[in-house]
């Protein structure tokens, strides 16, 4: 049964994607995805090339429309009430397309004229944002005199300009340096401490694992899990792996049916999850096996998705 407008909590959800599809022609790229962000919340969107993130995050703020199914973001439906929904979101894409002939100051300044935001207001808003994003020393700079990291905090204080309930970004630290990344987090993690719902699609698991509260899995269109990311990696692949180099195949399944665990391969290795309730019995009877290479370590989110889609999210 659809939900109505009516049926959402608008001040307990910030955006609500439900029973998405979208096919074109006889084929389906979208089928059937559902979910909630909440204010406050970073909700991350995974999944390898091809998974429909894309077409999904299109739909989510309206540059696709949907075959079936809606998208709510507050008390505004976004394919038939997209004047009022684009005053409520903000969109940080892959690419900067910040305007070169102008200041980091009149960028933002020149932005906010698209929400009716001018004059004293547009430069108060600019300034806040400036001060947010820890650019007001770079103010009078081009946009030429800037680091790609610096570019990407400029972006982001655009995104912001509206006063967005909802802020979509989209693979927003990808070609950063790691000290680049690191600012950039720090700055969504103030969003959301600020009561803004995020929506997150990335490449970089440590990313997902260190921002989002929780996570939707794509493969093939479809959710195919969701979760907190310690929720889905203790149960999707357990706690422990040993990776391991110079075992046959005929064995480790011998071994994974005996302690009722799974194995992968892992290009010409393979890995092995350590049984919740005891790690010990299987690690010490691998390592009675002669001629080959063991190394234990914890689990992460890239070994959920080499278990659950057979391949790694790059």
């Amino acid at each position: 049964m659809y939900l109505t407008t009516s049926e959402i909590d608008t001040e307990r959800v910030a955006l609500t994607a439900y029973d998405l599809w979208k096919s074109y022609g006889n084929r389906t790229v979208v089928s059937g995805v559902s979910f909630t962000l909440n204010p406050g919340e970073i909700l991350g969107l995974l999944g390898p090339n091809g998974a429909g993130k894309t077409t999904t995050v299109g739909m989510l703020y309206g540059a696709v429309v949907p075959s079936r199914g809606f998208v709510q973001l507050g008390q505004y439906q976004v394919h038939s009430q997209g004047r009022q929904v684009r005053f409520s979101m903000g969109i940080v894409t892959q690419e900067d397309n910040l305007d070169p002939d102008f200041t980091v100051f009149e960028n933002l300044v020149i932005f906010a004229h698209h929400y009716r935001i001018t004059g004293k207001s547009a430069r108060k808003r600019a300034g806040e944002l400036l001060e947010l994003v820890g650019l007001q020393d770079y103010a009078q700079r081009r946009i030429d005199e800037l680091s790609g990291g610096l570019k990407r905090r400029l972006v982001l204080a655009r995104a912001l300009i509206n006063h967005p309930q909802v802020v979509f970004l989209d693979e927003p630290t990808t070609g950063l340096d790691p000290d680049a990344r690191q600012d950039f987090w720090k700055l969504v993690i103030q969003l959301k401490n600020q009561g803004c719902g995020v929506l997150l699609t990335t490449h970089y698991m440590d990313e997902a694992q260190r921002l989002c509260d929780r996570l939707i899995l794509l493969q093939q269109g479809k959710v195919i899990d969701e979760g907190t990311p310690d929720q889905l990696i203790e149960r999707t692949v357990g706690k422990e792996l040993v990776e391991i180099e110079g075992i046959s195949e005929d064995i480790l399944q011998q071994l994974a049916t005996q302690y009722g665990t799974w194995y992968r391969t892992f290009g010409s290795n393979y890995l092995i999850a350590l049984p919740i309730d005891n790690p010990q019995a299987l690690w010490k009877e691998l390592n009675t096996i002669p001629s080959v290479s063991l190394s234990r370590r914890s689990t992460n989110l890239e070994d959920v998705f080499l278990r659950l889609t057979g391949t790694s999210l790059d």
